[in-house]
């Protein structure tokens, strides 16, 4: 490879970090608030189904940015991006303790009180989202590239879509149940949040589909790479 492909390919893969990174940050952020991400309400095993919070709208981006750095820039790079992005979050974590020590002034537009009852949990919610998510990240691309040597590199859709499902029960599965364990959220939707959040993450696996052939297709195409075949950055 060309120099300046190599530049290029550094880029990209810069980007698609930065990509993750605030995904991952983002959805632990926002998760408190809750929503109905199918318009009617519907009951199972006496939990509300297709109530999610809304820290799982960028989480399913996560994934499709590990399998397409797992399709054309190889394993070590998907799991350098997923231990950066549990860096970012730890990171995060600390930023919003300092801040929420730092005591408001009486104007200021936001008070202690309102900034504490929406932060307090984050730490909570960190600390169980990267439990999870390291788990599920690192099924993920290990089963991708279990399914992409035993198909020789051809059959995408088996390896995005059977990889992220097992990986994303495993990951909402994790994350409901610590959640729950540390009293952020009630047992009693334990079930509905679980269905719920793993059906969403399975519908979206799939729509995403069409978009990982597109990258992989771009880059093979920029790159001229074969089937199968990967970017060495280094």
């Amino acid at each position: 490879m060309q120099l300046k492909d190599k530049l290029l390919a550094q880029r990209i893969y810069l980007f698609l970090g930065a990509l993750f990174i605030t995904s991952l940050v983002v959805s632990n952020l926002i998760f408190q608030k809750f929503f109905y991400w199918y318009p009617l309400e519907v009951e199972i095993f006496g939990s509300k189904l297709f109530e999610i919070s809304v820290g799982i709208l960028p989480y399913p981006i996560t994934f499709l940015i590990t399998d397409l750095i797992s399709e054309i820039y190889g394993k070590k790079r998907a799991n350098d991006m997923v231990i950066a992005g549990i860096f970012a979050s730890l990171f995060s974590v600390g930023i919003i303790m300092v801040a929420d020590y730092v005591p408001a002034i009486i104007d200021s537009p936001i008070n202690n009180e309102t900034f504490k009852l929406v932060f307090s949990k984050t730490l909570i919610a960190v600390g169980s989202s990267m439990i999870a998510y390291l788990l599920a990240q690192l099924i993920d691309i290990r089963l991708y590239h279990f399914w992409k040597k035993m198909t020789y590199g051809k059959h995408l859709w088996l390896r995005n879509n059977f990889s992220t499902w097992l990986s994303q029960f495993i990951d909402t599965l994790s994350i409901i149940s610590l959640l729950c364990f540390f009293k952020v959220l009630p047992w009693s939707s334990f079930k509905g949040l679980l269905i719920s959040g793993f059906l969403f993450k399975v519908l979206v696996a799939a729509l995403d589909t069409p978009f990982l052939y597109l990258g992989v297709y771009l880059f093979r195409k920029r790159f001229k790479l074969k089937v199968n075949e990967e970017i060495q950055l280094a």
